[in-house]
């Protein structure tokens, strides 16, 4: 199976048909979203966009494959409840991985969008539904874990733990050996010297925790 089906109709889903279609040898064949959201015409990129609802009606589990590089809205937790709700139509995810980026027979997870000029050091591990953007720094021994966002140029230091649905803004950088707890939003140009708690928010350089839980920060 080569065939695609993407989740969205917005900047991440066009993205992702572009790099498919020029950076893979995978096939895109039609978008969905959810029912509330379908486009009158019922196109987009000249492709039929059919509802999430019954998208496994028209485009069986069997026979196509799924991709949901969605933005990391709600802390990713949108991205994760569709990676999930379509995991139980029964459909395998694909992970798009750009020729630009740089790995070392690192394991990574499905349902990744990994574009170009990311370099993942020797040993680094990546779990499922996890995006990063391009030009990001990922050190040895690093354990990134389910639903987690890079933005770009981060520099996560080596022997670092990331817990899910955390989010990394531009040019944010980690020393080694920290422990990213759950729910941490580490935000633009932070430098964090000391391992986060759960759902906080982390500003600053140094950066510290501010009182506003990373679930209210509009991202």
């Amino acid at each position: 199976m080569k065939e695609v089906i993407i989740f969205g109709i917005q900047d991440f889903a066009e993205l992702a048909h572009y790099y498919l279609e020029n950076d893979s040898d995978y096939s895109v064949v039609a978008f969905c979203v959810h029912k509330a959201y379908l486009p009158e015409t019922k196109t987009f990129k000249g492709l039929p966009v059919v509802a999430f609802e019954s998208v496994d009606k028209d485009y069986p589990s069997s026979k196509y494959l799924f991709f949901a590089p969605m933005s990391p809205k709600k802390m990713n937790t949108l991205r994760a409840s569709v990676y999930l709700e379509a995991k139980e139509k029964g459909y395998q995810f694909i992970s798009y991985i750009s020729s630009k980026a740089t790995l070392f027979n690192n394991t990574i997870g499905e349902n990744c969008f990994i574009l170009e000029d990311n370099t993942i050091q020797p040993f680094t591990t990546i779990g499922n539904n996890v995006i990063m953007w391009s030009g990001n720094h990922i050190g040895h021994h690093c354990e990134i874990q389910d639903h987690v966002m890079f933005t770009s140029h981060v520099v996560l230091s080596g022997h670092c733990i990331v817990g899910t649905h955390s989010f990394f803004g531009v040019n944010a950088t980690i020393r080694d050996g920290l422990h990213i707890a759950k729910g941490s939003l580490i935000a633009m140009s932070a430098s964090l010297t000391k391992s986060t708690e759960p759902w906080s928010t982390y500003v600053g350089h140094p950066a510290k925790k501010i009182d506003k839980p990373s679930m209210e920060v509009a991202i």
